[in-house]
């Protein structure tokens, strides 16, 4: 681990000067960007072709003198007020490491993380030079991060990650914990799956000590979506494709992260967690609709409403983003299976299927609680009615 003082002779420099972004094989041709780990993809529109090679070894710094060693306890992670990051957060404080968290400046401070016991400290990944002094006294990163939705998505899950992974590089950190998207690789197409498998191989490339986790999808993010909608009788939406997704808790996803970080056949291993089983959208919501006792109003998109949009956008240059996020949901509302058998990563950990969470259980206890706590709103109100 390199110490403070010797950062600024042996980092890339686009690291310590600001406004530079991490040098990249890049060739561009027109204002269109389309990212490619050493391939390019044609289709209709008016696109540029961006055509990224996918190798990180020309931007691996020179070698830094060892300075003091760093305890394996000690963790940063990134995008820790996020629905997984946070869940990492809790998780590793659990289980007695030092924590750090990499929050960006922002005007409602993330007090909680604090609360719990870690250490938060203030870095942007869209402003490299802000990275640096994060990873001092770090022997792992666990990169949960991604770009908010009002951004485009190659600022942070593009530039930011490689800023990120050179600087993990240089300073020496002994492993790195990328979570990606499950065949992120077969959909070239969707700039954000093409990202996170440009980002796969660019880690590869540096010869860091990593674990990718590529998931299916998230339980907590139907409570959102379906159940609250249900509970409020408003519209809940979905698309006509037979989609299957097998969503996972993700108290399970960091707790199984952390069995992967502590076993060394985990070692340089891509990983997939995805639930016990896979769902489609009319399968979650009529789950929601007998828990919560009472119907949805369920309004279809069609997937061709979704293509025809994403079409539209891609004509105008102040949408492009919306069609790449457009593009995601296209896949997601596709005749697609979002899942893969677990019984050789189970053991590889040395976990079992029995322990992982099911969206029955998680579903039922949400609106076991959420139902009871109405019913105890209402008892309270009748008890304060005054009649006259």
């Amino acid at each position: 681990m390199a110490t403070s003082t010797s950062l600024a002779a042996a980092l890339p420099s686009q690291l310590t000067s600001p406004g530079h972004c991490a040098p990249l094989s890049w060739t561009i041709s027109r204002a269109r960007p389309l990212l490619h780990p050493a391939r390019a993809v044609s289709s209709g529109g008016p696109r540029c072709r961006l055509v990224v090679t996918c190798n990180a070894q020309a931007a691996a710094p020179i070698s830094i003198g060892q300075g003091t060693p760093v305890r394996p306890t000690s963790v940063l992670v990134v995008g820790a007020t996020g629905t997984l990051g946070r869940q990492v957060v809790r998780r590793a404080l659990d289980e007695g490491y030092d924590v750090r968290c990499l929050v960006r400046p922002r005007p409602a401070p993330a007090d909680f993380l604090r609360d719990w016991g870690a250490i938060v400290v203030n870095a942007d990944l869209s402003k490299p030079e802000t990275i640096p002094a994060t990873l001092v006294g770090v022997h792992t990163v666990i990169d949960c991060a991604t770009g908010r939705p009002e951004e485009p998505i190659r600022t942070v899950d593009w530039e930011g990650k490689v800023a990120l992974i050179q600087c993990a590089k240089a300073m020496g950190i002994q492993k790195y914990v990328f979570y990606s998207i499950h065949n992120c690789d077969k959909h070239p197409e969707v700039p954000l799956m093409e990202i996170k498998y440009c980002t796969e191989k660019f880690i590869q490339d540096t010869g860091l000590d990593y674990t990718i986790i590529r998931l299916c999808g998230f339980m907590q993010g139907l409570i959102g979506q379906y159940a609250v909608p249900i509970l409020e009788e408003k519209s809940v939406w979905g698309t006509d494709a037979p989609t299957r997704i097998a969503y996972m808790d993700t108290q399970d996803v960091a707790r199984l992260t952390f069995v992967a970080l502590r076993n060394e056949k985990a070692s340089k291993k891509l990983l997939t967690f995805a639930g016990p089983r896979a769902w489609t959208t009319q399968e979650v919501i009529t789950l929601c609709e007998r828990l919560a006792g009472q119907d949805a109003n369920v309004t279809t998109v069609p997937v061709a409403v979704l293509r025809f949009t994403r079409q539209l956008t891609r004509f105008f240059q102040w949408t492009n983003d919306v069609a790449d996020r457009l593009a995601f949901s296209e896949v997601l509302s596709s005749d697609t299976v979002f899942s893969a058998p677990m019984n050789e990563t189970y053991e590889l950990l040395g976990a079992e299927a029995k322990d992982i969470l099911t969206l029955e259980k998680y579903l039922q206890d949400y609106f076991s609680n959420i139902l009871k706590k109405l019913k105890g709103l209402k008892a309270q109100s009748k008890q304060s009615d005054i009649y006259f």
